[in-house]
């Protein structure tokens, strides 16, 4: 593998490692608490009902991910169109047109994860109608 793939490759495996790894983490802890209180209360155990109350608490602040996707994808258009604006605005002091293609490289990748983000609202939305309906 030449050096023109394998840094690019090393780099994105680390941020995607960086970002999965807390998050798999996170919900096999989850799962596993669900897990304990399940057999807890399949033995006949008393749960405390605080305990209860946190973990749905977690359930219902996730339940609100639709809401969340859409504040991310608005921020991260709103940062595209301020990386094409800055490359706008720096043109005019330089005069070989390479700003403008350097600001749309940050700014297409920040505007196609906003507009993923978008989607994923809408998606996360009108399940969730269907399924509360």
């Amino acid at each position: 593998m030449e050096a023109d793939t394998f840094v690019p490759f090393v780099f994105f495996s680390f941020l995607a490692a960086v970002i999965l790894i807390p998050t798999l983490v996170k919900e096999r802890t989850k799962r596993s608490a669900h897990e304990l209180i399940s057999q807890a209360m399949a033995r006949g155990q008393n749960v405390d009902p605080e305990l209860v109350a946190q973990l749905t608490q977690n359930m219902l602040d996730e339940g609100n991910r639709a809401r969340k996707s859409l504040g991310n994808g608005v921020i991260l258009i709103a940062l595209a169109i301020g990386f094409l604006a800055a490359g706008y605005v720096i043109e005019g002091y330089e005069h070989d047109g390479d700003v403008i293609r350097g600001m749309a490289v940050p700014a297409v990748i920040l505007g196609t994860v906003g507009i993923a983000f978008l989607l994923l609202a809408i998606v996360d939305y009108t399940t969730r109608k269907r399924t509360a309906a």
